[in-house]
């Protein structure tokens, strides 16, 4: 089943990225694996999945532990709301975090990298639609927070990320994905950074083809490929 999903996945965002005239291997799907069994993990795995997202530490600490060298063959995203307490676990851990969304947790994850002889990918979170229950930084406050994260050896700030409010229609949600797309280049044009910032994380099992026509690299997604989680009914969809 998930080999399956995997492949279907697949072909859905190859037809989306070349809807909006770009290489399907632009895009990366991460799978989220929230509530997700080590038996299924190490299935997608084997159906060749690589890039991987997780939401809590913890959890991930013991999933991560579990797989063994599976772990070597494999990339993890960590994909939740980070504590700064649990920042050097998080980079003991994760190959990038998407969810920075102040500059305390960005020095504490520049330090700990440092000592850990790592330079760590990060995503700056944007809360584009301004949303209550959103983390994230409002677009008026990214130049600032790029500008002084900048002077931090120990990350590499590579990307935006968001997470729109949850709404039926994905189409719904275009404006907040260009958005993120345009902020990101205006981000880029204006402040010269090098390489710059490449990647852009929006898009769940819901949305993300129309996440894709808007410029999206990475799309998290876990229903789609693993199944619905009960604790996710009458939520947005991964």
């Amino acid at each position: 089943m998930i080999s399956q999903n995997l492949q279907e996945l697949k072909f859905r965002i190859a037809e989306a990225a070349q809807r909006s005239g770009r290489r399907p291997e632009d895009v990366r799907l991460l799978a989220v694996t929230k509530t997700v069994s080590m038996d299924r993990i190490r299935e997608a795995i084997s159906s060749g999945q690589r890039l991987f997202g997780e939401n809590y530490v913890q959890e991930a600490a013991q999933k991560l532990e579990s797989l063994g060298d599976l772990y070597h063959e494999t990339t993890w995203h960590f994909i939740g709301h980070l504590q700064r307490n649990k920042a050097k676990l998080a980079v003991q851990l994760f190959d990038c975090v998407e969810t920075v969304d102040n500059l305390k947790l960005a020095r504490a994850l520049d330090r700990y990298a440092k000592a850990a002889g790592k330079r760590l990918s990060v995503y700056v979170q944007v809360n584009v639609a301004r949303d209550l229950k959103k983390s994230g930084l409002s677009p008026e406050e990214l130049p600032f927070f790029l500008k002084e994260a900048s002077e931090l050896s120990g990350i590499d700030i590579c990307g935006l990320m968001t997470m729109p409010p949850w709404e039926p229609e994905p189409e719904s949600l275009r404006p907040w994905f260009s958005t993120l797309r345009e902020l990101r280049d205006e981000m880029n044009a204006g402040l010269g950074h090098s390489p710059g910032l490449r990647e852009l994380s929006m898009g769940m099992s819901q949305d993300f083809e129309t996440a894709i026509e808007e410029g999206a690299t990475v799309v998290r997604i876990g229903t789609a490929l693993f199944g619905r989680r009960e604790c996710s009914i009458g939520k947005r969809d991964v």
